[in-house]
């Protein structure tokens, strides 16, 4: 009984990390202050991206864990469809974890995961 509700507590705080984390001041993560604003060039490339908002749930590898597997994720979906997974989200995935560009640019490195 310990074991499931430790395994169920542990699994709550991955979806609830990968829910949160969103950096709300205008302060860049190299420190400098970019007024608030967002642009392209501050996205940073999808790797990056990926590491901030989808580690947690599919691994460093891409291998899966709490979220499936997506080392082959381009095989099986388009750009388009992923993007539609990021920006809306899927089963027990959330959306708009990234949005605009940042999805964008995930989307793309991602369907070249094939």
């Amino acid at each position: 009984m310990k074991k499931k509700l430790l395994a169920l507590l542990f699994g709550s705080v991955l979806v609830l990390a990968a829910c949160g984390g969103g950096n709300n001041d205008a302060t860049e993560d190299n420190g400098t202050d970019n007024g608030g604003e967002t642009t392209t060039a501050d996205a940073g490339d999808a790797e990056k991206l990926y590491e901030q908002s989808c580690i947690s749930c599919h691994g460093g590898d891409l291998s899966g864990g709490a979220g499936p597997n997506l080392q082959e994720v381009g095989a099986k979906y388009s750009k388009d469809e992923i993007l539609d997974i990021i920006e809306n989200g899927k089963g027990a995935m959330p959306g708009n974890l990234l949005s605009g560009d940042e999805a964008a640019e995930v989307a793309d490195w991602l369907a070249a995961k094939k």
